[in-house]
């Protein structure tokens, strides 16, 4: 099964099921001597795992990650740095009923026509369960990032369902399940999702990610863009059916003398680019926002097929986010982070003694 490896030099490569023994990735390309053990993967992974808040699944899986090999006496040797996360909460009963019927929404028809045959458990390999190894390889890149950069990625939650959440401070995100940054409309979100939760439906989302500490000139024009790999990457979350970069959609009704960044000596006047001009990062902040559509795993009855061409009733039942776009943040976070350390070490590898006459400015603009 092609597509499981992700970046060029900083390779990232998944393997596992939702119902499987276990999951986990490969990374090849970490440079050697990071100062590195479980401790600084598993505080990622505790983020997005299930079972932390009533809103979202109940599957209790503590996510522990165990480092197989590239880590001797605690320091990456350079070597591909297998990661290990083990199932410790599978029902796969709860979806005997799916066996031959396909959940609307969902890739189990897609599957089955591509590889006929497909693991029903859960969503198998389709599962946004495997978000996890892809979390935990990203945290070794954060590391790095910030020691040799002081890169930082955060991000937040800015719409949940039709409920849009203003930004107030990014203090309040790590304060609250959904991370809102906005203390005030937890009660509001909290509520939105009890009701959803009692009809039996689901919801989408919008995240947003910014990046600061990235040096100018990172990208690789024109088919590597690093706001075209950014994409590729978002696009490779489960249920994730929009991405923008910088003014993103909303470019349309700018005019050009309002999109275009004007520069200063101080720095840039606006960010309307996201940090990224003909493919290669500006210095300023990058900011990334995507679109997550509801989940497809609900209670309520739909229509479909089965593996004959009949029609049936499907209710999909076990434990889900009625919303995935609330463990969403870490995961768009790690995947950002994946794209940076790529690109930061394909930069090393061909443009390590480039200079230019005058120093970058200050990306100020936020």
């Amino acid at each position: 099964m092609s597509g499981n490896s992700f970046g060029l030099l900083f390779c990232v490569t998944t393997f596992g099921e939702s119902h499987g023994p276990a999951i986990g990735c490969v990374v090849d390309g970490c440079p050697p001597g990071l100062v590195l053990s479980e401790a600084d993967i598993q505080p990622e992974l505790d983020r997005r795992r299930p079972g932390t808040s009533r809103h979202v699944t109940q599957r209790q899986e503590a996510d522990r990650v165990e480092i197989l090999s590239g880590v001797f006496e605690g320091r990456t040797t350079g070597t591909p740095i297998a990661l290990l996360i083990r199932n410790e909460d599978a029902r796969s009963k709860d979806y005997g009923n799916l066996a031959s019927t396909f959940r609307p929404g969902h890739a189990d028809y897609t599957y089955w026509h591509k590889y006929g045959v497909r693991d029903h458990r859960g969503g198998g390999r389709s599962s946004a369960r495997l978000t996890a190894p892809a979390v935990a390889a990203a945290a070794i890149a954060r590391k790095w990032l910030a020691e040799h950069h002081g890169t930082r990625i955060r991000g937040h939650m800015s719409q949940l369902g039709d409920v849009p959440i203003p930004f107030e401070s990014w203090d309040e995100v790590p304060r609250n399940p959904f991370f809102a940054p906005n203390a005030t409309i937890i009660d509001r979100l909290e509520a939105y999702m009890d009701d959803l939760r009692r009809s039996g439906d689901s919801c989408g989302a919008r995240i947003e990610v910014v990046a600061d500490g990235i040096p100018p000139g990172w990208g690789e024009p024109l088919f590597d863009k690093l706001d075209a790999d950014i994409a590729h990457a978002m696009m490779g979350i489960n249920a994730v059916k929009g991405v923008e970069i910088g003014a993103g959609f909303a470019s349309v009704a700018q005019r050009g003398s309002q999109h275009g960044d004007e520069l200063t000596p101080e720095g840039f006047i606006s960010n309307h680019s996201g940090g990224v001009l003909g493919g290669i990062s500006t210095g300023q902040p990058l900011r990334v926002a995507i679109a997550i559509k509801p989940t497809s795993s609900i209670r309520t009855e739909r229509r479909s097929v089965d593996q004959q061409g009949s029609p049936v009733m499907v209710q999909t039942l076990g434990r889900h986010d009625p919303c995935v776009g609330i463990r969403a943040t870490p995961i768009a976070e790690a995947m950002l982070a994946l794209v940076l350390m790529d690109h930061a070490l394909r930069h090393r590898a061909q443009n390590a003694d480039v200079r230019v006459a005058s120093p970058a400015i200050p990306g100020l603009a936020p």
